[in-house]
């Protein structure tokens, strides 16, 4: 497909058509960005993708609207906003144009779907009232992205505009950075999985750099694992694993004897030569070798079985 313009309404902006901007910029670079309640601009054509605006779902005529009095909803019921309209249609496309690889794509496509997209859909259209977010609700996507829009006294026919692009750059940001964050996730599970096969049954596993690894521990099942130990830099680190995604509560802490403590003041807690530091939250912990790290993760472990 060949797209000259990509057609959305005018005026204020939204986080929902700004964020469909992102991935349809993305995929027709050439295309020019429309914003328009014009019919002239809002009646479909071969040349144009029109979203948040045309008072239809046409997929096969380009019109992803979702205001209409028949608005499409998901299979579960939930509203699409436009930017979920455009990910249903557009998203697989988007991550290969972001070079996602092949095998990792419907996981991440229904990742971001579930994780980032569903959540603007549901607030756009009102379905989630923004003070579940609590005393972060000034702090949602969605209200970051509109605090961009030109204060209502500004009287330039074209800051509304030039504010959308200038958003767009950083909706963009938000969006790449989360793809690139689930894509590594995906690469780090493999590593990570390996890692677990060859520690067996010991209860402290060794990655070769740091990277996420607790949905692989979880994945596989390794009930038995307390601690992840890893180089970086010219040191090496000590973590503890979080029991879930949604808590800071640890499988097991580091001893309380160490908390807060560096240098010789750790040494002298630890009995081990080249131990530097202890977070006082006593989450992590870093020594200055492999060896020095592999025996405070032992000490941790004794400390705990």
């Amino acid at each position: 497909m060949s797209l000259s313009y990509l057609v959305t309404h005018s005026g204020g902006f939204h986080a929902d058509e700004l964020l469909s901007s992102v991935v349809l910029t993305r995929l027709y670079p050439e295309a020019r960005i429309m914003r328009s309640r014009d019919d002239r601009w809002i009646t479909p054509a071969p040349d144009r993708v029109i979203y948040d605006v045309g008072r239809a779902y046409d997929p096969e005529a380009g019109v992803f609207d979702h205001h209409q009095k028949d608005a499409p909803l998901r299979e579960d019921g939930q509203p699409y906003s436009s930017f979920g309209l455009i990910w249903k249609h557009f998203g697989r496309e988007y991550l290969q144009a972001l070079a996602v690889p092949d095998a990792d794509i419907e996981d991440i496509y229904a990742s971001f779907d579930s994780t980032f997209v569903l959540p603007v859909d549901l607030m756009d259209n009102g379905a989630l009232d923004p003070s579940v977010a609590g005393p972060l609700v000034e702090l949602t996507l969605p209200a970051l992205l509109e605090s961009l829009k030109p204060p209502f006294d500004v009287d330039d026919p074209e800051a509304d505009d030039r504010a959308f692009l200038e958003a767009l750059t950083v909706a963009r940001s938000f969006v790449e950075a989360s793809i690139r964050r689930k894509a590594a996730k995906y690469r780090a599970e493999t590593m990570v999985c390996d890692a677990i096969a060859e520690a067996g049954s010991a209860r402290i596993l060794e990655l070769p750099r740091g990277m996420p690894f607790r949905s692989a521990i979880e994945k596989t099942g390794a009930d038995h694992l307390l601690f992840v130990v890893h180089p970086r830099g010219a040191d090496w680190t000590l973590t503890t694993i979080r029991v879930g995604g949604d808590t800071f509560d640890n499988r097991a802490d580091l001893p309380a004897s160490w908390a807060g403590l560096t240098d010789e003041a750790l040494e002298d807690a630890t009995g081990v030569k080249g131990a530097k530091f202890c977070h006082n939250g006593r989450f992590i912990a870093v020594a200055n070798s492999r060896e020095a790290i592999l025996r405070m993760a032992d000490l941790a472990v004794a400390e705990v079985v």
